[in-house]
């Protein structure tokens, strides 16, 4: 078959994009020509997908967002193909690959009333209800339970198209047989003694990632405490405005502000705690990476596979509302808790029981079978 892949942007650290990727290389994998529309690739392009730069421009993002669903479409309807992947939401997808959470949903709890009348809602409402709205016939993949509580309740009429997903972590993040000497390098190479607390955090897009709490957590720690952590914060964004506060709230010595980059698995088997206080997440892969490497993890219950830090055993949750001394109180508590070492053995052992790895297989598989059916339903008629 031949499949369309729609991506807004396309760069290497980020969730959504290394989702799509593999998602990608997996139907290629398969022997299905794979042809990708984006705005933006930065890095390396694979062989296996044929790219197709489409140059938008626009003053407001939302607008950008607009011009390409039309550009994209009238290509499509140039040079159609088998099945239309959106990892983005819009108009005139076959399937849907949920990266982001409910937009409908964040808008009431986490906007203002007056955003409701801005052309920027309207348009990311309209592009989702497209999506999952009662005149689509779009099938959706979610990550987490999370999201399929929010889209049924904001689209209930779209339910029978909602289809649960695997995860899909890399199996280089389990801890390998030599962590423990990869965690001494690591410490060594950053300045890390016994006495010293690496928390880490890592993401793209440190607004909903929650760095802000993050750091204002780290501030409120007991002096003895607070003068042992090392903050390290790594992912793509401009880390200005946080910087920043690190001054305002006195703890800047001790943050250590990181760009995207491809060893994180010695990050995580180098610190002592993940802290992720995500405003909003579907997922939230670092979660599952730092469970399976045996690393504490204290994360909000607004991250889609909080659940599984649960059900590990490998750590703590802030329920909603959220609370920032509540994360306050959990943070200092793990840092100086006994139980370091369950968490740990708790989480390596659910990486090696459960399935957490097969996402883009499955994935491809599932693109096949709805292709197949509309191409069945389309003869019947």
């Amino acid at each position: 078959m031949t499949l369309a892949f729609l991506i807004y942007a396309y760069f290497p650290y980020g969730g959504q994009q290394r989702d799509f990727l593999r998602v990608a290389l997996a139907c290629a994998a398969r022997g299905h020509k794979v042809v990708v529309y984006t705005m933006k690739w930065e890095g390396p392009v694979p062989e296996a997908l044929e790219i197709t730069l489409l140059k938008v421009k626009a003053f407001r993002n939302h607008m950008r967002y607009e011009r390409f669903a039309t550009q994209v479409q009238k290509r499509l309807r140039e040079s159609p193909v088998d099945a239309v992947i959106g990892f983005n939401r819009m108009p005139g997808l076959d399937v849907y690959f949920a990266a982001d959470p409910c937009f409908a949903e964040r808008a009431l709890k986490e906007r203002a009333f007056y955003y409701r009348f801005t052309p920027r809602y309207r348009h990311f409402l309209r592009f989702e209800q497209a999506v999952f709205g009662p005149q689509s016939h779009t099938d959706a993949l979610l990550l987490s339970p999370l999201q399929r509580q929010q889209f049924a309740h904001h689209y209930p009429q779209s339910v029978a198209r909602l289809h649960d997903i695997p995860p899909g972590i890399g199996r280089d993040r389990q801890a390998p047989e030599n962590a423990a000497e990869v965690r001494a390098a690591f410490r060594a190479e950053h300045g890390l003694d016994a006495g010293h607390l690496a928390v880490l955090q890592v993401g793209s897009g440190f607004v909903v990632k929650g760095v802000d709490r993050s750091l204002r957590a780290i501030a409120s720690l007991p002096p003895a405490v607070r003068t042992r952590v090392r903050y390290f914060l790594v992912g793509q964004d401009k880390p200005d405005r946080f910087q920043r506060l690190a001054a305002r709230l006195g703890i800047a010595p001790q943050c250590v502000f990181l760009s995207g980059r491809d060893d994180v698995p010695r990050f995580l088997l180098g610190s002592d705690l993940l802290l992720h206080p995500a405003y909003s997440e579907s997922a939230g892969y670092t979660l599952l990476e730092a469970v399976v490497a045996g690393l504490p993890v204290l994360t909000t219950d607004t991250c889609g596979y909080a659940f599984h830090v649960l059900q590990a055993g490998a750590g703590e949750v802030c329920e909603s509302p959220f609370r920032q001394d509540d994360l306050n109180a959990r943070l200092l508590r793990m840092l100086t808790s006994a139980e370091r070492a369950l968490w740990q053995r708790s989480g390596i052992d659910y990486g090696h029981r459960e399935d957490l790895y097969s996402m883009p297989e499955s994935v491809a598989a599932m693109i096949e079978r709805f292709a197949t059916r509309q191409h069945q339903q389309q003869e019947a008629t």
